[in-house]
């Protein structure tokens, strides 16, 4: 038997015994006429590793005598070649077996973690060390908690059969409350456990280093030195012999093992969403499929933390009679989590008694910015945060990271650096008592974002436009008196630069407006243009809300905030509620005296009662407000209300009149160089050229402006763009072009929230549909118009919506019914559809 002719009473060693087995692999393919069975077959019928028969199929491992019966009977050995095969392999075994005293074979591993989940992307990781071939050191790495040991165990023993001549561990206790184990002490444990007797380990640590590097050499083993502080401590144990593996845990990124041992570095983050519940459910059981929303809620609370969700769990099991939303409600509050998530009488399954072990070992001043970032508002930060925090320069403040991250106190997030919740919360706890630092952070944050919304929008002084098909939006106050920025800062006088650094310190700012009553009147006259244009409605209420109710206890500022306040609302639909806000705006600007501001409040009240129906009212407003900006000089000023009169003018029949004052408008805004509200001038000028029939001008004034919104980073204006050319396609009689460029528009207004665009885009939907022939897509477009309309009270939309209905219904009753509702509001707003529907109301029965 044999490809080479080997006879099986001849074998002797363990490189003839592998051939036979490999000849028997070759026989069984041809046998069965197909391919050898693979490594990874072969792992799936025995439930072995792949690796480990790789080991024994190359001659380099002896299968134990169990393993090596069931292999020769996979492999298709009848039963005269099986115990044949089995003498030959008893006699490889003797052959083997050496004269003197068997070597010891260390087994000291410890037991693995009940309920291990997850983690099989870094499993993978370090299986694949096992093929990296010579002085192989694999490295895992992470904060306190997070379960290195755990996965470092679980890893060894998978794969504790690679190495015959044994497994040793030792906890080198690098973080621990006590002193870390030295490596002449862990040298000597590691020899003793190799058989050395004590007069056998010397005392001088190079020379033990040496004996420990003989005993092992040659041998197929496996190291795991768990919880190192440094590469120092690992360093004199690493082996010098290729068949050894050694993998090291701890919260140290070790760079240097890596830079010179070529260490291959795992990194452990918390757990996934789906891991965190599934050690839940691993240790408490059924009652998270009970309480999916509790246990999702302790997982979070828990930051994913394995060790703390380990915790967390023993205390549910510990009260099987509580519900698990208890115990959820018991860790939200932030300030006593951590006393939560403990086990009495055990520091080592402490939370904060693991972090503390890591905090120890800072230099004082990474620790003191450790404790001043737990102060943050804010989850993420950069280098010139923490300059402005600490109050060091940008280069102590960098180092002060590195170290941070290092330590796995902080982790890279974005382009910064941010810590889960359970290290900020112990992180505040070791903040130094100082005042000085949040005042500078804050300070810093309102600096910064002055001079990046002026770098972005120079022209601010005015209100801006509201828009319409497509108007403007409203416009800013003066701006913010604020402190000089932290030295080394970025210049942010870049429009794309300052933008950047918005979208990049956007929760941040968030976070400060609604921490600090002094600077949230601030960030809400700086930011309020920025969050409008960017469709962020959802910051912008928490900013200006909690503005509000700063400028209301301090009496200071609050006309200008109620003002954005009431923007956020009309963006959102609320036009009610956004007309008290400007109501109250203006009566607060006329006591003070501010005509800019009272100019902008009047301008605000205008296009809400455009859009509420109260055309009178509306033009009223307008007018006034167009007279206060030209009596101040204020050309901005002057242009918006051009633009939102013009709107006005379009909506009541007066299209020749809407086109004067919008090409007026453009003119005026080209002079200034405002090319933002140029877009929303022509874009405007376009709808006007639809209504008056000229197509091919509609369209050239609406292309430039979807480019002029498309440069500078105006979403709404872009969606607008789209919707009136979709309405022009439309027009001229191609409705499947005018159907691309709506939904493009309906998209963008879902996006950044914008009501208005959003009803108006859903009945030229509901129109192009029809005209495609499509009856029942039509209607639903405009019935969901229609609830828009009605939430936010636009009457126009709201009688465009029921025409819609009426034309697109098949019952002629409910259709016309439809179709007098929308005539009641057309000739209640002045508007001339009017004419056409009472005209489709006086024809025959269709």
């Amino acid at each position: 038997m044999g490809g080479d002719g080997a006879r099986v009473d001849l074998v002797t060693s363990l490189d003839e015994l592998a051939r036979l087995l490999r000849d028997l692999r070759r026989r069984h393919a041809r046998r069965r006429g197909g391919a050898e069975l693979t490594y990874r077959e072969l792992a799936a019928l025995t439930g072995w590793s792949h690796g480990i028969i790789g080991e024994y199929l190359a001659g380099r491992v002896l299968p134990p005598t169990e393993r090596f019966d069931v292999l020769i009977r996979l492999l298709g050995a009848g039963p005269a070649e099986q115990g044949a095969l089995a003498t030959a392999r008893d006699r490889v075994e003797e052959a083997r077996r050496p004269a003197a005293a068997p070597l010891a074979v260390p087994r000291q591993l410890p037991g693995e973690a009940f309920g291990f989940t997850g983690r099989e992307s870094q499993l993978a990781e370090l299986d694949a060390l096992l093929d990296r071939g010579a002085h192989t050191i694999g490295t895992v790495c992470g904060t306190a908690g997070v379960g290195k040991t755990t996965l470092a165990v679980r890893w060894a023993h998978r794969t504790a059969d690679r190495f015959p001549d044994g497994q040793l561990y030792a906890d080198l206790r690098g973080y621990d409350d006590g002193a870390p184990l030295l490596p002449g002490d862990t040298l000597a444990r590691f020899m003793r456990a190799l058989g050395a007797t004590a007069t056998e380990i010397p005392t001088d640590l190079d020379e033990r280093a040496a004996g420990y590097r003989t005993l092992i050499s040659g041998r197929r083993m496996l190291l795991v030195l768990d919880n190192a502080a440094d590469v120092d401590q690992v360093r004199p144990l690493l082996p010098g012999t290729p068949t050894c593996l050694v993998l090291v845990t701890s919260r140290s990124s070790l760079a240097g093992l890596a830079a010179r041992e070529g260490a291959h570095r795992v990194t452990l983050d918390v757990l996934a969403d789906a891991e965190a519940i599934a050690l839940l459910r691993t240790v408490i059981g059924d009652r998270v499929d009970a309480e999916p929303d509790a246990a999702a809620e302790i997982a979070r609370r828990c930051a994913r933390l394995p060790l703390a969700l380990r915790i967390a769990a023993e205390l549910a099991v510990a009260r099987p009679a509580s519900a698990l939303g208890q115990l959820a409600a018991d860790l939200r509050d932030e300030a006593h989590r951590l006393d939560r998530l403990h086990v009495p009488g055990d520091p080592r399954t402490a939370v904060r008694s693991v972090f503390s072990w890591s905090h120890r070992r800072l230099s004082p001043t990474a620790a003191r910015a450790f404790g001043l970032l737990g102060l943050h508002p804010g989850r993420d930060y950069d280098a010139h945060d923490v300059a402005a925090l600490t109050g060091a320069g940008l280069a102590g403040a960098q180092a002060a990271l590195d170290e941070l991250a290092r330590a796995h106190l902080v982790a890279a997030h974005g382009t910064g650096f941010a810590m889960h919740d359970l290290l900020r919360a112990y992180a505040a706890e070791c903040a130094p008592e100082e005042d000085a630092p949040l005042t500078r952070l804050f300070d810093h944050y309102l600096s910064r974002a002055t001079a990046a919304t002026a770098a972005l929008y120079p022209h601010d002084r005015t209100p801006q436009i509201d828009r319409n098909t497509p108007h403007g939006r409203n416009a800013p106050h003066g701006r913010t008196v604020t402190p000089d920025p932290v030295p080394d800062e970025p210049n942010l006088d870049d429009p794309v630069a300052a933008l950047t650094w918005l979208d990049r310190h956007r929760p941040n700012l968030v976070a400060v407006a609604t921490t600090t009553a002094r600077h949230s009147v601030g960030l809400s006259r700086a930011l309020w243009r920025y969050y409008e244009v960017g469709g962020h409605h959802e910051d912008a209420l928490a900013v200006h809300t909690a503005a509000a109710q700063a400028a209301r206890e301090t009496a200071a500022g609050l006309a200008g905030v109620l003002i954005n306040l009431g923007n956020v609302y009309w963006w959102l639909g609320d036009h009610r509620r956004a007309q008290a806000h400007f109501e109250e705006a203006l009566d607060g600007h006329r006591r003070e005296g501010d005509l800019d501001g009272e100019a902008r409040a009047l301008a605000r009240l205008g296009v809400v009662h455009e859009r509420l129906g109260h055309t009178a009212l509306a033009r009223e407003r307008l007018a006034a407000a167009l007279a206060l900006y030209r009596r101040g000089g204020d050309r901005h000023g002057e242009g918006v209300q051009l633009v939102n009169l013009g709107a006005l003018h379009r909506r009541t029949g007066e299209w020749i009149v809407a086109a004067e004052l919008h090409e007026a408008a453009a003119e005026l805004f080209a002079h200034l160089g405002d090319r933002r509200l140029l877009g929303y001038a022509l874009g405007n000028l376009g709808a006007d050229c639809r209504l008056l029939g000229r197509h091919a001008d509609a369209l050239a004034h609406l292309e430039r402006a979807l480019e002029l919104c498309r440069e500078t980073g105006d979403p709404g204006g872009t969606g607008s763009a789209h919707a009136a050319i979709g309405a022009v396609l439309l027009a001229m009689g191609d409705p499947a072009a005018a159907l691309q460029r709506l939904q493009a528009a309906l998209a963008i207004s879902r996006d950044i929230g914008d009501r208005a665009l959003e009803t108006e885009v859903l009945n030229h939907l509901g129109e192009t549909l029809r005209a495609m022939g499509e009856a029942a897509a039509a209607l639903d477009r405009h019935h969901a118009a229609l609830a828009l309309a009605r939430r936010t009270g636009d009457q126009f939309e709201q009688a465009r919506a029921l025409d819609g209905i009426g034309r697109a219904h098949p019952d002629e009753g409910f259709a016309d019914e439809h179709r007098r509702q929308a005539l009641a509001i057309y000739e209640r707003l002045g508007a001339p559809e009017a004419d056409a529907v009472r005209a489709g109301l006086s024809r025959a029965p269709r």
